[in-house]
Order: structure tokens, then C-alpha cells, then sequence
């Protein structure tokens, strides 16, 4: 073996294992998924290039950490936020107005990843913890800081760095790392005022409820799937502009912009997007009878019922699906042949 070959396969041992975590790293940075990946892979890049000079002063997963998080600084720098459609201020819209689509908004795109797949940041003390560090809420609140204040409210909250090792990768000094730090949490808190008093019901509870919403929606009834929403629930579906708040908007929502029907005209399938609970909603072709991927659908669940829901659409669905592990068609009775279940037991 050359000694290229031995430093290839050297690097690729020690790099490998901390790609997953790497990648959601790129992704809570970034809001994007398509631009994580990119980002990992110069990531992994500039690594096996610098690879030589690694001395061994700090961990390979802190070196790692470095290197991501300056790449993601760097692309920064060139891009607009990621909003969500509530983002974009303005009041909750009219559910009958016609649908306004903006594909030019670079929008907040989901993650297709579980708790597990995160546990090597978990830490029940973290200000966002292990499951928040990687929910929608916190990371379309993370779009309203600035590039550094982002990179060190996720270098110090979520992976409980020590501010001087901060300050190190961002070259900076400790007090700027602090101050950085302090204005990023004041700034999360205005921007997600409400996520520390919210309360999840229990695994028995989110099963029935989650199975409750595949009938409501399956059977198209929308009296039904009015009745889990939390009276303040918020529905919002970019590239759609509009957000709509409150279960009888939602549900006239559903009921005047919703292509399906009659009951079967839609099949829901369990996923997991941002350690949330997720569905790939199917929506019946009427030319073949085949039903082909509509809609992702990511649930904010509460004690009270389904709080805030986000719809995602594009025109690469089948795609988008085959990351969350979603076939490419469905039919009423997939979801009872063998289909993962709602909720991990």
C-alpha cells in the first residue's frame, strides 16, 4: 500500500463515524438539507486536505466541528435566511384566497433524521437539548441571527463547548464569544417566546393522536382533523407564502384548496423530520388510480393536540420522500402491510 493509500484509508477511519452528526451540525448552520450535504462533503474535503497537519492537540471530532462550522460561515456569507411562510411577518391569511407560490424564497427546508442519529450531542441540560437542537421551531429561530451569532449559540448550547475553545474556532476572543452568546439567546427567546413552557404528551397519548390524524385525513373528514388542533395551531406550507392560524381556518383551508374529495383520495405514511413526528401524504391520481407523493407533513405536538404543522411541497416530492425512507406510491392498504409504525414503541 502507498503511503497516499495509507493516509486516505487513516483519514477515512477516524473521519467517517462522525459524518451523521456532521451533517445535522451543517444543517442546523444552514437551514437546508441540500446545502448540508454539499457542505459536508467540503467539509470532508478540506479535512483530508489538511489531514497532514493534524497534530492531535484536540479531538478529531472537535477538529472536525472546526472545519464544518467555518465552512458554514463561509457559504453564509453569500446566502439569505431561510424562513418559514410565518416568517415573513404579515397576519394569518384568508384559507379561501387563492394560493400564492414563491419559489424564489430560499425556504427552510426538513431534515429526514431521528433522536438517535443525534445522541452524540444529547444532554438533558442544553438550553435546546438533544431533541430541540434539531426541531423546526429552533431552527427557523435560528435563522434570525447573524452568521456568528448563530455558529456560537450552537458551538456553546447545543454541543457545550467551552467559550475559549469557541472563541479559538471562530477567532475571536472570549469576551466577543460571550457577548455573541448572550445577545443570540436574548434574541432566540424573542424569536421563539413560547417553546420552553410547551409539554408533550406521553408515547400512549402521541400514538392515538397520531393515529387519529391518518383516519381524519384518510377519511376526509375535516370535522375530525379541526378537532386535534390546539386553538392557537398554526399551518403553513412553503413554497406557499400564506400561514393560517386556528383550527376552523385550517380546516376551510383543507377544505377549499385540498385537492381530495372523497375518503381514500389520500394515504398517509409515518416518517420522522427534525426528531418530530412526520407524514408522506399520497394523493390519489385520478387518470390511474395511483397515489404519488403530494405533501410532507411535520407535527409540533402538544398536551393539547397538534399545535403547528408544516407542509412542505416541491417539485422533486419523490425524491424528498425516498430521503425519509417513503416509497415512491402508496395505496390505502400499505400503511397495514407492513409500514413502520406511527410512534417507535
Amino acid at each position: 500500500m502507498t503511503v497516499e493509500a495509507t493516509v486516505n484509508a487513516d483519514f477515512l477511519e477516524i473521519a467517517e463515524p462522525f459524518r451523521r452528526e456532521l451533517l445535522a451540525h451543517c444543517y442546523r448552520m444552514m437551514g437546508s438539507h441540500h446545502d448540508a450535504e454539499d457542505l459536508l462533503q467540503e467539509t470532508y474535503i478540506r479535512a483530508w486536505r489538511g489531514y497532514s497537519n493534524f497534530d492531535g492537540r484536540a479531538s478529531v471530532r472537535t477538529w472536525l466541528y472546526k472545519i464544518a462550522t467555518n465552512t458554514c460561515l463561509t457559504a453564509l456569507g453569500s446566502k439569505q435566511r431561510r424562513p418559514l411562510p410565518s416568517g415573513l411577518g404579515g397576519d394569518s391569511y384568508d384559507p379561501q384566497a387563492p394560493l400564492l407560490q414563491d419559489n424564489e424564497v430560499p425556504w427552510l427546508e426538513p431534515f429526514p433524521d431521528t433522536e438517535e442519529t443525534l445522541s452524540e450531542t444529547a444532554d438533558p441540560a442544553n438550553i435546546v437539548g438533544a431533541r430541540e437542537s434539531i426541531r423546526l421551531a429552533f431552527i427557523a429561530a435560528l435563522q434570525y441571527l447573524p452568521e456568528r451569532q448563530r455558529a456560537v449559540l450552537i458551538l456553546r448550547d447545543v454541543l457545550q463547548w467551552r467559550a475559549a475553545e469557541v472563541a479559538e474556532t471562530l477567532d475571536l476572543t472570549t469576551a466577543t464569544v460571550n457577548s455573541l452568546l448572550q445577545r443570540a439567546r436574548a434574541q432566540l427567546k424573542e424569536a421563539s417566546p413560547e417553546r420552553d413552557s410547551v409539554t408533550e404528551p406521553d408515547d400512549a397519548a402521541q400514538r392515538e393522536l397520531l393515529q387519529k390524524w391518518v383516519e381524519a385525513f384518510e377519511t376526509y373528514n375535516i370535522d375530525a382533523i379541526v378537532a386535534l388542533f390546539t386553538d392557537k395551531a398554526i399551518w403553513e406550507m412553503p413554497p406557499f407564502t400564506g400561514w393560517y392560524q386556528g383550527p376552523a381556518v385550517i380546516g376551510s383551508l383543507i377544505e377549499h384548496n385540498c385537492p381530495a374529495e372523497k375518503a381514500d383520495d389520500m394515504v398517509l405514511l409515518p416518517a420522522t423530520a427534525n426528531g418530530q413526528p412526520a407524514f408522506g401524504l399520497y394523493m390519489l391520481d385520478p387518470e390511474d388510480g395511483v397515489h404519488r407523493p403530494f405533501q410532507l407533513q411535520v407535527l409540533d405536538i402538544t398536551q393539547s393536540g397538534v399545535a403547528h404543522v408544516v407542509v412542505f411541497f416541491s417539485e422533486t416530492m419523490e425524491d424528498d420522500f425516498a430521503r425519509f425512507g417513503l416509497p415512491a406510491t402508496a395505496s390505502p392498504t400499505t400503511r397495514t402491510a407492513g409500514a413502520q409504525p406511527l410512534i417507535a414503541d
